[in-house]
């Protein structure tokens, strides 16, 4: 029976090769940390190995490992291989830790095969030691001058040479390219590579239709490999004879463009697919250091970092996204001939590596990211809370634990809405105020700031609505006023009283109810849009000068919500709406997870729409202006017999949630 040791057996890629060693009839001795051998005692049941996969305790840190010195008197000339797993893999990791696990490990494990006279040690190193190489990066090739951009390219470096000038026994090196999870079922068991941009993929699924495309940068050519494609070629390869003293690549033949890797993995996603990739040569022909000046500035850092952090990005590996050399793998090819051990086609398989992350492997599936979590405890300001949107916001956000301060016009609703929340075991305080008079919102800021000590979010729910033409509004400039004065200067004054109390506490968060009608500006809203959108432009600029006193901002392009700001309009009665508990539901999900924004496909592809082309955009508008008549409600009229029309409700529903 063939004798193996194993560093690193319940690593990703080491679970995977005991299983081909296991599957040879082979005794494996894995080394594990003395508290870490329930994750063995796992895979051994896992395995069905009871009796031929004994633990080995020992530590890397330690001199030959911290193996017991019986242990490797009674197995002297007795392991016929030896693979070296056990490494951190991690880019983001301290220089000093991966020095000391990766090099001084390796040290310790060359320096033990030594002892034991082992019949052969398999080194399972990485393509970084090519570092930043450039051209053909042979299989032969090791110390060429290369630069090490990081402390894991220089880790893997060293450690190949302690194997290469340190191990007294026969030795054979792999080199893994980018590790990916199995081919046949998608498993994989960290974020890594490709994996960091997935989050990037997913947020342009949920906000764009399939079919849009886009234009980004290429940031040079990768290699990856499915897990299994490497636990089977080290098999093959570890027990081929007449293959000591080389080093194989275990990486695709051919180099493929980043973008098109992203590509198979927005198509498994069905998201929308780079179609133009903008060649990185472009930027290498501004002047020598003219970008990596730039991106050293501290405000250029910072905002880099908000970016890569928006989508779970580390910092430390967006330099290394891309290889600057060719990988050769003719000797690796050669000695797998007629093994039929050969790379999958990404494209044949990226869609169960999306469906394996998606499942078990997305960072938001591990947050506390519960309502609770985001508002127990929390007091929130919640304007509009009488009726429709505020009020169930102001339910839902009380069933959470939060306390909400209840702020409209019409005390008795108002208190209403304050007896439902108290009569479900919430608790919630009640304040009149007509938030269109900027006197009674100083009183209404001072009052809740002298009965309450912290005041956490504001949720700018308030507002009116007017549809009406500008033809019909050429007498009526006070529409434009009063709406200006509830929806723009209400929200803002009432912001800003509040925002020194959140800078003193260093925390803040503020929730604008805007419309899509922001995004698509529809006809006859005027003056309903104007003021939505001003307090859009408003917020766009005061959360860039308050982020850094972590008051942070989220604005809801609302869609049409059946609420009785719209029951004048008759013909809405036959449109497509959302609910008011829909509407609340997005409130408490911008607390939640507090991001920028929250849209509908349609008033994001407005928006882009326009940018791309609004003259054509023009036109259809005025289509809807033609097909839309002004309601009796506009012109001062009543109609019960207002309704819609086919051809009305038809365009309605093609244009889900705009305010026609």
């Amino acid at each position: 029976m063939t004798t193996y040791f194993v560093t690193g057996a319940t690593g990703f890629i080491g679970r995977n090769v005991v299983e081909r060693l296991l599957e040879r009839g082979g005794e494996i001795h894995a080394l594990v940390r003395p508290d870490a051998g329930e994750r063995l005692d796992e895979l051994i049941a896992r395995w069905g190995a009871q009796g031929r996969v004994h633990p080995v305790a020992g530590d890397l840190l330690q001199p030959l490992l911290g193996v017991d010195g019986g242990w490797i008197d009674a197995r002297r000339d007795r392991i016929d291989h030896v693979f070296h797993l056990a490494a951190l893999y991690d880019m983001t990791a301290p220089a000093d830790m991966t020095e000391t696990l990766n090099v001084g490990g390796t040290r310790e494990l060359v320096a033990l095969c030594n002892e034991l006279r082992v019949g052969r040690l398999h080194h399972v190193s990485s393509v970084a030691v090519a570092g930043s190489f450039r051209g053909f990066f042979r299989e032969d090739m090791f110390d060429e001058g290369q630069q090490l951009p990081s402390p894991y390219h220089r880790a893997k470096f060293e450690s190949e040479r302690v194997v290469r000038e340190q191990a007294r026994v026969p030795w054979r090196i792999y080199r893994p390219s980018i590790v990916i999870g199995d081919s046949r079922t998608g498993e994989m068991d960290k974020i890594d590579g490709p994996y960091y941009f997935f989050k990037a993929i997913q947020r342009a699924r949920d906000l764009l239709p399939q079919w849009f495309p886009l234009v980004a940068p290429e940031v040079g050519r990768t290699n990856l490999v499915p897990v299994d494609y490497v636990a089977d070629a080290l098999d093959v390869l570890a027990h081929r004879e007449g293959l000591d003293g080389r080093a194989f690549h275990l990486a695709d033949p051919s180099m493929v463009p980043s973008g098109e890797a992203l590509n198979a993995f927005a198509k498994a996603a069905h998201a929308p697919q780079l179609v133009a990739r903008v060649d990185r040569r472009l930027l290498d022909a501004l002047p020598k250091g003219v970008i990596s000046m730039l991106m050293q500035l501290p405000a250029m850092k910072d905002v880099r970092r908000a970016i890569l952090a928006d989508f779970d990005i580390p910092d430390e590996i967006i330099e290394h996204v891309g290889f600057s050399c060719e990988l050769d793998t003719r000797d690796a090819q050669q000695a797998l001939a007629g093994s039929g051990v050969e790379v999958p086609p990404l494209s044949s398989y990226a869609d169960r590596i999306w469906d394996y992350w998606e499942r078990n492997l997305d960072p938001d599936l591990f947050r506390d990211r519960s309502l609770a979590a985001a508002v127990n405890g929390r007091t929130i300001v919640i304007t509009g809370a009488s009726s429709g949107i505020g009020k169930a916001g102001a339910l839902a956000l009380a069933r959470a634990g939060g306390i909400p301060l209840l702020v409209a016009r019409g005390q008795e609703q108002l208190l209403q809405t304050k007896a439902e929340i108290e009569d479900a075991g919430g608790t919630a305080y009640a304040y009149t105020c007509d938030l269109s008079d900027m006197d009674a919102i100083d009183a209404l800021v001072e009052r809740m700031l002298a009965e309450h000590p912290a005041i956490d979010i504001v949720v700018n729910n308030a507002g009116r609505s007017i549809r009406r033409s500008i033809a019909l509004s050429l007498d009526r400039f006070h529409d434009f006023e009063r709406t200006m004065q509830l929806n723009y200067f209400g929200a803002i004054k009432l912001v800003m009283g509040l925002v020194p109390h959140m800078r003193e506490r260093r925390f803040g968060h503020v929730v604008n109810i805007s419309s899509i009608g922001a995004q698509t500006a529809p006809p006859r809203f005027s003056a309903y849009v104007a003021s939505k959108a001003a307090l859009d432009a408003w917020t766009r600029v005061a959360s860039s000068e308050l982020i850094g006193d972590n008051i942070t901002f989220t604005t809801i392009h609302m869609p049409l919500v059946r609420t009785p700001m719209i029951a004048p309009t008759k013909i809405y009665e036959s449109f497509p709406t959302i609910s008011p508990t829909e509407a609340g539901e997005l409130i408490c999900e911008a607390i939640r997870r507090k991001p920028k924004h929250i849209n509908t496909r349609l008033g994001t592809f407005g928006e882009i729409a326009y940018a791309l082309a609004p003259k054509a955009v023009d036109q259809i508008l005025h289509t809807a202006y033609r097909v839309f008549p002004e309601s009796a409600a506009s012109k001062g009229e009543r109609d019960a017999g207002e309704r819609a029309s086919m051809e009305q409700i038809a365009m309605a529903n093609l244009m889900k949630g705009v305010h026609w």
